[in-house]
C-alpha cells in the first residue's frame, strides 16, 4: 500500500484554497444575544456579505441530481466532499489545478498497488450542521445516492465505482471495476458531495431537493429559484469561520440588468456578463473583471443519423461554411477563440491534428457535390433561448449556407423545452455548449462522443474511437493515454460531427473590494475563500 496525502500538513493552507468546502441545514440560526459581552463584540471583526447576480434560480439542492450552473453553485456553497483541487497560479490569476488532488474531509488515503482499491481515513470531529457526525456510514450512503440517480449514476460508473464498504466509523473502501486516472478528480466534484444521511432519512426521500445536509462553512436560509438564495456563515466550521457574514444570490434572468446592478453597486458580483460589455465595465475603476479562458465549447450539432447528415462529405462542407472570424469578432468581442478539437485547447492532450477547416464556400460546394448535394438541401435547426450569441451565430451562419444553397430553418425553443428535445437524440441540428468539470479528454469524450455516452445527442458512432476511449481509461501512463486520446481526438475532426464554434472566456465582473477569487473548471465560485475588504 502506497500512502497518499495528509491533511495535518495542509489544513492551513486548504482554507485558503478556492475548494468544495460549504455546509447547510436549512433552519435559520439562533439569534445572536446582543450587547451582553461588550469586550467580546468590539473585539469581533465585523463581516461583510456579498451579493452576486446569477442569470438562472437553479433546479435542486440535491448534489446527486444538480446539473446547472446554479445548481451545482449552491450544492458547492452548502457540502464538502472527500476531496478537492489544488489552486495555481497562470499569468497572475488564480486558477483550479483538477490534475492537483487535495484532502478535505479525507485526512489521508491510501491506494493498493493495481491502483482499484482506494482506503480513505476520514477527518475526525467533523460534523454537519445538524450535529451529526461526518462517518464512513454517511459517505457509503451519499455515494449509494449518486449510483442511483438519474443524473450522477453516468459520472458513477465514468469513475469506474464497483462498491463502497464501511470499514469503521471513520474509514471507507472504495474498489473501482479498473485503474481510473480520473477517479480522484470526479470524486472532487459536487455530485460526490457528502450528506447527512440521518437528517436525510427522517425527513424523507424529498428532502434534498429543497434542502441542505451538509457540513461546510455556510447554511442555506432560504432558497426561491424565482427570486434570490441566502446564506449564513457556519462559524463553527471546521476549517475556520468563513470571513463572509451572508452571501446573496439575486437571480437576474436579463444580462443587461445584472451589468447594471454590477455597475451600480448593487451587486458585488456578476455572472455571465456579455462579451459586448466587458470593455465599458473595464472603464469602472470600481471593478475587476475576470476573463479566463475555459473548457466550455461551442458547437454547431449534426444528427449523424438523420440524412443528410449521416453522410461525412456534408458535415465537412458545413465545417467549410462557418464565417469563424465573424463569429469571434462581430458575436463574442474578442472574448472567445476559435475550437480546433472536440476538447478544449487548454486540456491536457489536446490536439488539433485533423482540423482543416477555415472559412472557405468553394470547397463546401465542392464538398457538397461529392456528396451529392449539387444543389444544396433544406434542414432544420433547432435554437434553444437564452444565450444572445447562439441566436446570433445562428443567423451568421444561415445567411453563409444559403450562399451554397443550403436552406437552414431556424425553428426556436425555450430553453427547458430544447433541453428535453435534446435528451431525445432526435434533434436535427442545434447549436450547443458544454463544459468539462474535469480537464481531461477522457472524461470530456466520454460523455459527448463517446458511443454509450449519455450526453452523445447527435448519435456519433465510431468503433475505432469507442475502442481508443476504453483503452486510454484504463492506462495507467500518462504518455500513452495522451497518445489515444490525440488519436482519437484527430478522428473525430476527421469525421466532423460537429461544426467547432468557439471556446468561451468565463466572464466574471466583481468588486474591487473583493479578493480569494479563483477560477474553476466547472466555472462554479466558491465563496468560502472570499473576503471583502474596504
Amino acid at each position: 500500500m502506497k500512502k497518499v496525502k495528509m491533511l495535518s500538513t495542509l489544513v492551513a493552507f486548504s482554507i485558503m484554497l478556492a475548494g468544495c468546502a460549504s455546509s447547510a441545514n436549512p433552519q435559520t440560526p439562533a439569534a445572536t444575544s446582543a450587547g451582553t459581552d461588550t469586550a467580546a463584540a468590539t473585539a469581533a471583526p465585523v463581516k461583510k456579505n456579498l451579493t452576486v447576480a446569477y442569470s438562472e434560480g437553479g433546479t435542486t439542492l440535491d448534489p446527486a441530481e444538480a446539473n446547472d450552473l446554479t445548481s451545482d453553485t449552491l450544492v458547492l456553497a452548502a457540502y464538502d466532499q472527500l476531496v478537492t483541487y489544488g489552486i495555481k497560479t497562470e499569468n497572475g490569476a488564480s486558477i483550479a489545478n483538477t490534475e492537483d488532488i487535495k484532502p478535505m474531509l479525507a485526512e489521508s488515503w491510501e491506494v493498493n498497488a493495481d491502483n482499484t482499491v482506494y482506503t480513505f481515513k476520514l477527518k475526525s470531529g467533523v460534523s454537519f450542521q445538524s450535529g451529526n457526525p461526518v462517518d464512513a456510514e454517511a459517505v457509503a450512503y451519499s455515494f449509494e445516492r449518486v449510483a442511483k440517480s438519474s443524473s450522477g449514476s453516468f459520472l458513477y460508473g465514468m469513475a469506474s465505482i464497483k462498491s463502497v464498504t464501511v470499514k469503521d466509523a471513520s474509514t471507507v473502501e472504495v474498489t473501482l471495476t479498473g485503474a481510473n486516472h480520473n477517479f480522484l478528480q470526479i470524486l472532487a466534484m459536487y455530485t460526490f458531495s457528502i450528506v447527512d444521511q440521518k437528517t436525510v432519512e427522517a425527513q424523507g426521500a424529498d428532502y434534498l431537493k429543497t434542502n441542505a445536509a451538509g457540513s461546510g462553512p455556510f447554511k442555506l436560509t432560504k432558497w426561491d429559484p424565482a427570486t434570490e438564495a441566502v446564506f449564513t456563515a457556519n462559524d463553527s466550521y471546521w476549517q475556520g469561520a468563513p470571513s463572509l457574514g451572508k452571501v446573496t444570490l439575486k437571480f437576474t434572468k436579463e444580462a443587461s440588468n445584472r451589468v447594471l446592478l454590477l455597475g451600480k453597486g448593487d451587486v458585488d458580483m456578476a455572472i455571465e456578463i456579455p462579451p459586448k460589455d466587458v470593455s465599458t465595465l473595464e472603464t469602472n475603476k470600481a471593478l475587476t473583471v475576470a476573463s479566463n479562458a475555459s473548457n466550455r465549447i461551442l458547437f454547431f450539432a449534426m444528427n449523424n443519423k438523420v440524412k443528410p447528415f449521416d453522410n461525412v462529405k456534408v458535415r465537412q462542407a458545413i465545417n467549410y461554411a462557418i464565417p469563424y472570424d465573424q463569429l469571434l469578432s462581430g458575436v463574442m468581442y474578442g472574448q472567445a477563440k476559435q475550437m480546433k478539437s472536440a476538447v478544449a485547447s487548454n486540456t491536457p492532450g489536446f490536439t488539433d491534428a485533423g482540423y482543416v477547416y477555415e472559412y472557405n464556400l468553394d470547397k463546401a460546394k465542392a464538398l457538397l457535390k461529392e456528396a451529392g448535394y449539387e444543389k444544396g438541401f433544406d434542414f432544420d435547426f433547432t435554437l434553444g433561448s437564452g444565450f444572445d450569441d447562439w441566436e446570433d451565430d445562428a443567423v451568421l451562419i444561415q445567411a453563409e449556407l444559403a450562399k451554397i444553397g443550403v436552406n437552414m430553418k431556424i425553428n426556436k425553443l425555450a430553453r427547458a423545452q430544447f433541453l428535453e428535445q435534446q435528451k431525445t437524440n432526435n434533434l436535427t441540428s442545434y447549436i450547443s455548449k458544454w463544459t468539462s468539470f474535469v480537464n481531461d479528454p477522457g472524461y470530456h469524450l466520454g460523455f459527448l462522443l463517446y458511443g454509450k455516452g449519455s450526453s452523445n445527442y447527435i448519435n456519433y458512432q465510431n468503433a475505432e474511437v469507442d475502442k481508443l476511449w476504453e483503452q486510454a481509461n484504463l492506462e495507467t501512463d500518462t504518455a500513452k493515454r495522451t497518445e489515444l486520446y490525440k488519436q482519437a481526438q484527430e478522428i473525430i475532426t476527421t469525421e466532423a460531427p460537429w461544426a467547432y464554434l468557439y471556446e468561451y472566456n468565463r466572464i466574471v465582473g466583481m468588486s474591487n473590494k473583493i479578493s480569494g477569487y479563483a477560477f474553476y473548471p466547472d466555472e462554479v465560485i466558491r465563496f468560502y475563500p472570499l473576503s471583502i475588504t474596504e
